[in-house]
């Protein structure tokens, strides 16, 4: 909607999309009120958000380029007496120390590794070719990326043709294909040569695998089908990058909160498939469920009853283990006689917990996972298909149904103050919307006053693509949780989450930030993952990798906010998103008290369209109408014989009912009627009367009749 659209009063305004603000919206609009949602931003879901690779690395530019200068306007005249104008912050960012990885040869490891500058140099000529859109234009599907000066030089590629070692070489680096290996035709030339072939197999250390082991002929497939930079562009519309790496807990309050506003009917979500640790330097599969235990390879039979009795005892209600609270988790499960593997497994898998976690909230959290086992598969988790920045769109999809207005690339300017309540909000094209509440995003609140701001610590993140997983398996499915100690959590999406394309899998890292993002996950990326400075292992190669900052949300001091106006929070650390849906909550509350917070949402097949007025007015005329058919009435009223017989009536009242017929003719015959009433008794003539008058109150054409009212 443009500016000039806008409505001049809204009830309550809220900037930013992300997560926090999207459920306020949409719970404020369900119960009717008029909400305005307003985004500087050219896509929804803000820090939460989600993006092609394209997308992501058009994102990286604005993020490098910094924000625009802010433009100064008098917006004075649009005060009036008491007013104050409170600007708010709109160059404010919480992402900081980005920094892009690219690697030319896909990440394998050669005995001459790309140095320190020519690697950046690299980076900055791919991201230029990629983000200026002549990347796709200049290379075709196979061939490197144009930093590779060795695939360039006239003399490399008939060398590598010719002299076996450099084949070998060549077949050990994947970025530094061969047109023999990329091109069918090419590669029916190489193995036609005689020479060639006598002289690689006389040199036994220059054997190709292919020539010597039998499964190297599908390894050498699986290399060229490795994907390139190239490929990652071309199909970069497939892939969907979150900035924020979290689940859902199948029993946690998101999950609650989606189904209880049916707003899960705008999104789709997988199963996270397995749970996995790093244990003495392998990645391993976390037996987690009653399943997983027994059929465990891990463990022996002591320590599969020893881990089934403790899980146990953490589900019961009456906790027995109050008697250690405030001591560390770690201890308390070393007086468990526990296993060092039982051990890893339930601190950093299970629990998930640090090292100065309290025994009482470690056995909580291990009560939750416990609980969200099986609700929807056999680990807790869900992950929305297509990405994490499913679920705000999903929220503002549900306030836009119920009234919600939305503008983006259109943002508050500041917020007009009266005896600290904010009475307006002016937005950046100088319109004043009056408002009663407004919910504002992490780090717009700036007022004067509280320039004085702490950060609390934020959080380190690293987007990898990678060729493959980390523990393969025959399907591409798997959606895998990764903990490595003390505190990395890892998570590793399939193509089947709709996140990448085919051939390629996407992996999120986290942790509580310490330094800068690099600072932090670098190390971990390096054991776990094939790169130019790990050792030369066998691993998933990474062939694009992202690390930023992302900073927690500003705690404000120095003064109060105006009592109707709300600061959201932004993503912190923990994998779960109950803070998030707590806080929203809590913000409604004070918008709405005693209001139901995100009621359910009717279906649309129980939508009833027209005036039910209407209807009602129809029932009496259908009524009438009835009444005025007395003999279709009297048909009615006629029973059944069996159903006469059911009931054991008289036979008398019996033949009555049954000879409708009878009974007009009595009424048709008042005459008749007349003399056999002199002939009965007084009773006779009463029972008669009353039943003249059960008939006058039956059919309204009896009052209407003047020999019946003689006759009486």
């Amino acid at each position: 909607m443009a500016a000039e659209d806008l409505p001049s009063e809204f009830e309550v305004v809220i900037v930013g999309t992300g997560l926090c603000e999207s459920v306020v919206a949409a719970a404020c609009s369900r119960v009717g009120q008029r909400v305005l949602h307003l985004d500087r931003r050219s896509f929804y879901a803000g820090d939460w958000a989600s993006f092609t690779f394209n997308g992501l690395l058009s994102w990286i530019k604005e993020q490098q380029a910094g924000p625009e200068p802010e433009q100064l306007h008098d917006w004075s005249s649009l005060l009036e007496e008491g007013e104050e104008l409170v600007p708010l912050n709109q160059s404010y960012s919480s992402i900081s120390d980005l920094q892009v990885l690219c690697y030319p040869h896909g990440g394998a490891v050669s005995h001459s590794p790309l140095g320190a500058e020519e690697s950046e140099t690299s980076m900055d000529l791919i991201l230029f070719h990629v983000c200026f859109g002549s990347f796709q234009s200049e290379f075709t599907e196979g061939e490197g990326p144009p930093a590779a000066e060795s695939q360039s030089e006239p003399g490399a590629e008939a060398e590598s043709q010719s002299e076996p070692t450099a084949e070998t070489e060549s077949q050990s680096e994947p970025g530094a294909q061969t047109e023999s290996q990329s091109e069918p035709g090419t590669e029916a030339e190489s193995q036609s040569e005689p020479g060639n072939e006598a002289e690689s197999q006389s040199e036994p250390g220059a054997q190709t695998e292919s020539q010597s082991e039998p499964g190297a002929e599908a390894e050498s497939q699986s290399e060229r089908k490795r994907p390139t930079l190239a490929g990652l562009v071309r199909d970069g519309r497939r892939f969907n990058i979150d900035l924020v790496s979290k689940l859902l807990f199948s029993r946690g309050s998101l999950v609650d909160l989606l189904i209880q506003s049916n707003v899960s009917r705008y999104a789709e979500f997988k199963n996270v498939s397995r749970i996995l640790t790093v244990l003495h330097g392998n990645v391993t599969q976390v037996p987690c469920s009653r399943a997983d235990v027994f059929s465990s390879r891990q463990l022996s039979v002591v320590d599969k009853r020893k881990l089934m009795k403790f899980l146990t005892s953490c589900l019961d209600e009456n906790d027995p283990y109050t008697d250690s609270a405030g001591r560390p988790y770690m201890d308390f499960l070393e007086q468990q006689s526990l296993g060092v593997e039982l051990r890893h497994f339930l601190f950093h898998s299970i629990a998930m917990a640090s090292e100065d976690t309290p025994t009482e909230v470690g056995l909580a959290s291990t009560r939750h996972f416990l609980r969200c086992l099986g609700r929807y598969g056999n680990t807790p988790f869900l992950f929305p298909v297509y990405g994490l920045g499913e679920i705000p769109q999903c929220f503002c999809r549900m306030s836009a149904v119920f009234g919600g207005v939305y503008c983006l690339r259109h943002s508050a300017h500041g917020l007009v103050i009266k005896d600290n309540r904010c009475v307006a909000v002016v937005d950046s094209r100088g319109q004043r919307i009056s408002c009663s509440h407004c919910v504002l995003e992490p780090g717009l609140w700036d007022a004067p006053q509280t320039r004085s701001r702490t950060r609390s610590r934020g959080v380190s993140r690293a987007v990898l693509i990678t060729n493959r997983s980390v523990l393969p398996t025959e399907t591409e499915q798997q959606v895998s949780l990764l903990t490595v100690p003390p505190s990395v959590r890892i998570i590793e999406l399939s193509p089947g989450t709709m996140t990448c394309p085919s051939g390629s899998y996407l992996v999120h890292l986290t942790c509580p930030s310490t330094g800068s993002a690099h600072h932090d996950l670098f190390p971990v990326v390096t054991s776990l993952f094939v790169t130019p400075e790990s050792a030369e292992r066998d691993g998933p190669v990474v062939l694009w990798s992202l690390y930023f900052n992302m900073a927690a949300a500003p705690e404000v001091e120095g003064q109060e906010l105006p009592v109707n106006v709300h600061l959201s929070s932004a993503p912190d650390a923990a994998l779960g998103h109950d803070a998030t849906v707590a806080q929203a909550e809590r913000i409604f509350n004070n918008i709405v008290p005693g209001e139901e917070f995100c009621p359910p949402a009717p279906n649309p097949e129980d939508i009833i369209y027209g005036e039910p007025e209407n209807a009602e007015r129809a029932e009496p005329e259908l009524a009438a109408d009835e009444r005025a058919e007395p003999e279709n009435a009297a048909d009615e009223r006629a029973e059944p014989e069996d159903a006469a017989d059911e009931r054991a009536e008289p036979e008398n009242a019996a033949d009555k009912r049954a000879e409708p017929e009878n009974a007009a003719d009595e009424r048709a015959e008042p005459e008749n009627a007349a003399t056999e009433t002199d002939n009965k008794s007084p009773s006779d003539v009463d029972a008669v009367d009353e039943s003249v008058k059960d008939m006058e109150n039956l059919t309204p054409e009896a009052e209407a009749d003047p020999t019946l009212r003689a006759e009486e």
